[in-house]
């Protein structure tokens, strides 16, 4: 998919992530080519959240940049791959793909806090690697079993880290969130524009005119 958004300034999002597209999109900026990356993404013995969403995000980097980096059209461009990671204190909840899992998980999570880490990865023109984890708390009602169930009958929770969307009908079970919103949902804007600002990308380039 070629969306080319600048003659001079290509941006390649590394995630097939359809939320982290809509995100930056909502920001104005409209990556030039998607480059989904297929990583394993089976956290290490006793990693610690935070140090996976980081490896996981700047790997995605890594396999982009090692694609594109002999392409004479895209070998200049800026690379930006992120990866979010649910965690209960050191405890990871991986992506649920079943009914029993996101049930496990929902209970888990009920009635009790716990942190989202994004790692955020940035490869410049020139081949800098910038790297940077957000961390929100977020915490959950007591959730009732009816609630769960009807939640599990969405299918929201499908293919989700922590089994929730919060952008969707679980945004009603968050009692009390800190830190930034778009972190949860998938990218967070405040730090992912910084980032590319401040390597020379002109974030507001496309943005509509009133």
């Amino acid at each position: 998919m070629a969306l080319e958004q600048n003659p001079v300034q290509k941006l390649i999002l590394a995630s097939g992530s359809p939320r982290r597209l809509d995100l930056l999109n909502q920001a104005g900026i409209e990556p030039a080519r998607l480059m989904p990356m297929d990583i394993d993404e089976t956290p290490k013995r006793a990693e610690h959240p935070r140090s996976l969403a980081r490896r996981l995000s700047t790997e995605k980097a890594e396999a982009a940049f090692a694609v594109v980096r002999n392409d004479p059209v895209w070998r200049h461009s800026y690379i930006l791959s992120a990866d979010t990671v649910v965690a209960v204190g050191r405890r990871i909840l991986e992506k649920t793909e079943y009914t029993e899992e996101a049930s496990a998980a929902l209970h888990l999570l009920s009635g009790r806090g716990h942190w989202v880490h994004t790692g955020i990865c940035l490869v410049t023109p020139g081949g800098q690697f910038r790297q940077k984890v957000v961390q929100t708390k977020v915490r959950f009602k007591r959730l009732s079993a009816r609630e769960i169930d009807h939640y599990i009958e969405s299918g929201q929770w499908r293919g989700k880290a922590g089994a929730y969307a919060i952008q969707g009908i679980a945004g009603a079970f968050v009692q009390k969130l800190i830190g930034s919103y778009t972190n949860v949902v998938g990218l967070p804007l405040y730090e992912v524009t910084g980032l590319l600002a401040g390597e020379g990308f002109d974030v507001s380039h496309a943005w509509p005119e009133g």
